[in-house]
């Protein structure tokens, strides 16, 4: 049930799909979330748009994931690694990216007709 937003520079203008999938395979692979539960969204920013932090080029990338409550420090770390492994392979330096982890009771998420995420089955296990 993950949402999660991708942003950096234009220098990935033309491989958004391929920043998509590699966080997306990440999530799958390290949360254990079913391939089905899709929502990634890639946001380019030129450099006048946004400040990186010293250092760092423009394919500095951070990644907000908000998702349920509930993971272990081990499937968090293992989320991390994974994000980063998959980004190195589109170039990104690891000491370019950051991952902020936004996690979320699941009765403060409104699902599948305005349902508390409490309420419903979601069809896959959070406490991994």
């Amino acid at each position: 049930m993950p949402s999660t937003l991708i942003m950096t520079g234009q220098w990935a203008q033309g491989r958004e799909m391929e920043l998509i999938e590699a966080v997306q395979t990440a999530l799958s692979t390290a949360i254990k979330i079913p391939e089905w539960d899709r929502d990634v969204v890639v946001e380019l920013c030129d450099a006048n748009r946004r400040i990186v932090p010293t250092g760092r080029s423009e394919r500095f990338t951070r990644i907000e994931i908000k998702l349920f409550a509930g993971r272990s420090l081990e499937a968090k770390r293992s989320l991390y690694q994974s994000i980063v492994r998959n980004l190195a392979v589109l170039g990104i330096p690891k000491n370019e990216i950051k991952i902020i982890l936004l996690e979320i009771p699941p009765q403060d998420w409104g699902l599948r007709g305005g349902l508390p995420g409490s309420e419903i089955d979601i069809g896959f296990k959070i406490d991994v």
